[in-house]
């Protein structure tokens, strides 16, 4: 056989087992389906928020408690039947005091355990793929979040993911609110998307959909405030149902700073 013969052979198995490597999608098939989401993933830098607990005191799960394969997982937060890291988050579920709604989300840490909290200056990228399985309205599947720095609870940029499939990009005009939205793709519900929330230089946001990017201006009101990244579920419509919610998994999961 040539070498061209084995190349095209191997291309053509990488698509029948559904690798997409442009996008850098992680293989469902390298993904263990039998072990809990930090045998599959690399949860020593995030942090777990879930929709239980006492009203206004959401359950946090550490690092320490999410690495591994026989880390911590409940009906909130698990392995699904094809490895990807599940979240499920209910409408009636508990929500921290500065939100109407709740959430099953990893909040981004630091190696030493302490909560993470850079400066916008130099290069930041959290890089996730992502598929939706059930929304009600509309659920937010990535942010950046302002951390110290100032009185503000604000996300810089949340990356909505609405029922329609329309992926919507909400930024905020500055830490005292006001967002402003943009839909930058359509993804059908139950099919696979990338992402990637981006500080470029520290004064530039670049946001990727699907191998699309759209870049945006920092508004200078920012520069006091360090930040953090979030990925996973934070459903944004709210009742007392606990059946109706947002249901995501997660596929890729990568953070770098420089």
């Amino acid at each position: 056989m040539s070498k061209l013969s084995r190349i095209r052979l191997v291309v053509a198995a990488a698509c029948l087992s559904g690798v997409v490597g442009v996008l850098g999608a992680t293989p469902a098939a390298a993904l263990d389906s039998t072990v809990a989401p930090g045998g599959n993933f690399d949860l020593s830098t995030w942090e777990l928020q879930e929709p239980v607990g006492s009203p206004g005191s959401p359950t946090t799960i550490l690092p320490s408690q999410l690495e591994g394969a026989d880390g911590y997982q409940d009906s909130y937060f698990y392995t699904g039947s094809d490895g990807g890291m599940t979240f499920w988050d209910p409408e009636s579920g508990v929500t921290t005091p500065n939100s109407n709604y709740a959430r099953s989300e990893l909040r981004e840490m630091n190696s030493d355990g302490s909560a993470a909290d850079w400066a916008l200056s130099g290069n930041h990228t959290l890089t996730a793929r992502v598929r939706a399985i059930s929304i009600t309205s509309s659920t937010c599947v990535g942010q950046i979040h302002l951390g110290s720095g100032g009185s503000s609870t604000k996300p810089l940029v949340e990356l909505y993911y609405h029922s329609n499939g329309d992926v919507v990009a909400g930024i905020e005009n500055s830490p005292s609110g006001g967002q402003t939205t943009h839909t930058l793709g359509n993804v059908p519900i139950g099919s696979t998307f990338g992402y990637t929330l981006a500080v470029s230089n520290g004064n530039t946001l670049e946001i990727t959909v699907n191998g699309s990017t759209t870049s945006y201006s920092i508004p200078s009101s920012f520069d006091q405030y360090h930040q953090y990244f979030k990925a996973g579920d934070y459903n944004q419509s709210s009742s007392s149902s606990t059946t109706k919610g947002a249901r995501i998994v997660i596929y890729q999961l990568h953070v770098t700073h420089s």
